[in-house]
C-alpha cells in the first residue's frame, strides 16, 4: 500500500501478574520502537476504572513519551470532553507543545461510559455496499452491537459520577469543539464579547482530529470543521462504513484541510506463523467481554489463564463482531486484511492497536507488521 501510513493506539493494557507502573514503562519502550520500526505517529487512549488499563490520561502519558521519543508524532486517541472543558485541554496539549512543538496530535472524542440506545447505524449510506456481512473485497462488516444493556448500570453510573463535579452538565459536544478551535486560534469570544486567551495554547501547533464510531455527531463535527477524522473499525466494526460516509458527506474544506482526511482503526495480532498468532490473541475474547459487562476491563490475561475461564454461547455472542474483525496471522496475512481495511473505507492512514499479554510478543508483532508493510511499499 504505498503512501498509505500507519499509526498505533496504545491503552497502556496491564497483563496479568504485572502493575500499571510496568504496563507505563512498556507502553513508552513500545513507542520508541515503533519510531524505529517506522510508524507515523502514536496515540494514547483515555479509559477509567480498568484494571487492565492504565491510560487515565493520555496529556500526562504523551508528555512522558515526547521525551523519549523524538520524531513520531504523538496524541490522544482520544481525550474524551463530556468531563473535561475546552480551556483544560487546549491548556494541557499547549503546554506539551511548548516543549515539543509540530509533533502532537490533539484527538477529541466524546465521554466514554455514556452508551447511548443504537442500532448501530447512523442513517448515513454506506458508500462501499455489504452483502451477506462482507463488503466485495471480503472485509467483515458484522451485524452492529447494541450497549442498551449498560444502560443504568452501576458501574456506569459511578463512573460519571466520579468523573463530573456534583451537578455538573457536560457542553453540547459540537460547541466545545468550536471552542477548543477558537482557542487555539486566538479567537474565542465569549456570548457578550469578552475574549480569552490560553497562555500556552493559543497558536499551539497540534493537529485536532475528531474520533467516532458512527456517522453521527462526531463524524459530522469533524466535516463541518474540517477536521481529520479517526473511524473506529476496532471498537464498533458495524459503523465503519457509515462513519467514514457521514464524515465525508459533512466535509467543508478548512484552512487545515482541502479534502477529508480519513485514518481507521484496526485490532491485529502478528507472529511468525498463523497458529503463534492464534495463541498469542487467546486472551482478546476475555478481555472485551469484560469491558462489555461492565466489570471494566480486566487485566489481559495468557492464553492459559483464558482458556481456563468459563464461557457461555452468550458470552461468545457478547464479543463475536469484536474477535471476528480482529486481524491475527502472518504479517502477511494481516496485511492482506488491512489492505482490504483502506481499500473499503478509503482511508489515508491506518491506525494499529495491538495487545498481547506478553510485552515483547506485541513488540515484535508491530515490527513484523511494519517490516511487511514497508516490503510492500517497495514494490
Amino acid at each position: 500500500m504505498p503512501g498509505i501510513p500507519l499509526g498505533v493506539l496504545d491503552l497502556v493494557p496491564v497483563s496479568s501478574g504485572s502493575t500499571a507502573a510496568e504496563a507505563l514503562h512498556r507502553s513508552i519502550d513500545l513507542a520508541r520502537r515503533a519510531e524505529e520500526f517506522g510508524y507515523a505517529r502514536y496515540w494514547f487512549a483515555e479509559h477509567h476504572l480498568n484494571p487492565g488499563v492504565a491510560g487515565t490520561s493520555p496529556a500526562v502519558v504523551l508528555a512522558l513519551t515526547a521525551s523519549a521519543t523524538s520524531t513520531i508524532r504523538l496524541g490522544s486517541g482520544a481525550v474524551q470532553l463530556g468531563h473535561r472543558t475546552a480551556l483544560s485541554t487546549v491548556e494541557e496539549f499547549g503546554l506539551i507543545d511548548a516543549l515539543h512543538p509540530g509533533r502532537i496530535d490533539l484527538g477529541l472524542g466524546r465521554s466514554a461510559g455514556r452508551p447511548r440506545p443504537s442500532d448501530g447505524r447512523g442513517g448515513q449510506p454506506p458508500v462501499t455496499p455489504v452483502v451477506d456481512g462482507y463488503t466485495p473485497n471480503g472485509l467483515r462488516i458484522p451485524d452492529p452491537f447494541s450497549f442498551a444493556h449498560l444502560l443504568g448500570h452501576p458501574r456506569v453510573a459511578l463512573q460519571q459520577k466520579l468523573l463530573n463535579l456534583p451537578g455538573a452538565e457536560p457542553q453540547e459536544y459540537g460547541e466545545q469543539v468550536d471552542d477548543v478551535l477558537a482557542l487555539l486560534r486566538g479567537e474565542y469570544r465569549s456570548p457578550e464579547g469578552v475574549e480569552a486567551h490560553a497562555v500556552p495554547g493559543e497558536g499551539a501547533d497540534v493537529e485536532v482530529w475528531i474520533l467516532g464510531s458512527s456517522g453521527g455527531v462526531s463524524a459530522e463535527t469533524a466535516g463541518r470543521n474540517g477536521l481529520r477524522f479517526a473511524a473506529n473499525y476496532h471498537v464498533s466494526p458495524a459503523a465503519v462504513l457509515e462513519a467514514t460516509a457521514g464524515y465525508r458527506a459533512a466535509f467543508k474544506p478548512s484552512a487545515e484541510l482541502n479534502r477529508p482526511y480519513l485514518t481507521v482503526s484496526a485490532d491485529v495480532v502478528v507472529a511468525e506463523d498463523e497458529e503463534s498468532a492464534r495463541e498469542l490473541a487467546t486472551g482478546y475474547g476475555a478481555w472485551v467481554r469484560s469491558i462489555r459487562t461492565a466489570e471494566g476491563a480486566i487485566p489481559y490475561p495468557t492464553p492459559a489463564e483464558a482458556r481456563a475461564l468459563p464461557w457461555t454461547d452468550a458470552d461468545r455472542q457478547l464479543v463475536a463482531d469484536r474477535v471476528e474483525t480482529r486481524f491475527v496471522g502472518s504479517a502477511r496475512t494481516v496485511a492482506d486484511h488491512l489492505e482490504r481495511l483502506q481499500e473499503a473505507t478509503g482511508a489515508d492512514e491506518l491506525l494499529i492497536t495491538t495487545i498481547t499479554h506478553g510485552h515483547a510478543d506485541r513488540v515484535n508483532s508491530y515490527r513484523l507488521l511494519a517490516e511487511e508493510w514497508h516490503r510492500r511499499a517497495a514494490l
